[in-house]
């Protein structure tokens, strides 16, 4: 809410990205909350696989949500290399400082989980991107105090946005790959049904599937003949 008002009063579109990307971080972390919640509820008649994947729902939501973001400062930063506006730096500097010291203490939080969990990651990442945000405000801040350059603040808005889009892409291609029941990173189909044929008490091996309800629980089911 401070950036959104210091964006609007300094008239800074940067500081505007910041601001829309931090107001995804707390859909974000709310939604990841949720599905952390969720994810941990064991299984029931209704769903016999429990509800771990929440947290790849959840990561996909938040990736669309960074997309649409990026998509829309991008846009708006056009107009502004046309005309650029008269940007008031010093407000914009002190609410990005503001703004990188909470996206610090944010990222400390949940710098532990980010690691293990794809929900987590995805939270981490749109905190990651805001903490870049708020240096590169400060950065163009500085640019148009001492040089009067306001062209500083559409290209800062632009390389914050071409930054968050490529991490976004991963996370949502990874949501999505959990979500298409894909076979789990690190794990070979063919070699895990020679494996099982190699028993000198299987015959056949037919219906192999390796997929993953969630980051962290990898399954396999497979119908053998001994």
């Amino acid at each position: 809410i401070a950036e959104v008002i210091g964006g609007l009063l300094t008239n800074s579109l940067a500081l505007l990205s910041d601001a829309a990307h931090m107001m995804t971080d707390v859909i974000a972390l709310a939604i990841s909350l949720v599905a952390v919640r969720l994810s941990r509820k064991p299984p029931d008649a209704k769903r016999t696989y429990g509800y771990a994947r929440m947290e790849a729902i959840g990561a996909m939501i938040n990736g669309g949500l960074l997309f649409v973001v990026a998509g829309y400062i991008l846009w708006e930063a056009v107009g502004r290399f046309r005309e650029p506006p008269h940007v008031a730096s010093t407000g914009m500097l002190v609410i990005a400082t503001i703004g990188l010291v909470v996206n610090l203490i944010s990222m400390r939080l949940l710098k532990a989980g980010s690691g293990t969990s794809l929900n987590v990651r995805g939270a981490y990442l749109e905190v990651w991107s805001d903490m870049l945000g708020s240096v590169g405000v400060i950065i163009g801040a500085l640019v148009i105090q001492f040089t009067g350059w306001t062209v500083a603040d559409p290209v800062i808005a632009v390389l914050i946005g071409l930054w968050v889009l490529p991490r976004t892409w991963a996370l949502l291609r990874q949501a999505g790959h959990v979500l298409m029941q894909g076979v789990t990173a690190g794990m070979e189909l063919d070699e895990i049904r020679n494996l099982m044929l190699a028993h000198p008490a299987v015959r056949q091996v037919h219906d192999l599937h390796a997929w993953a309800l969630g980051s962290q629980q990898p399954m396999l089911t497979a119908h053998v003949v001994v």
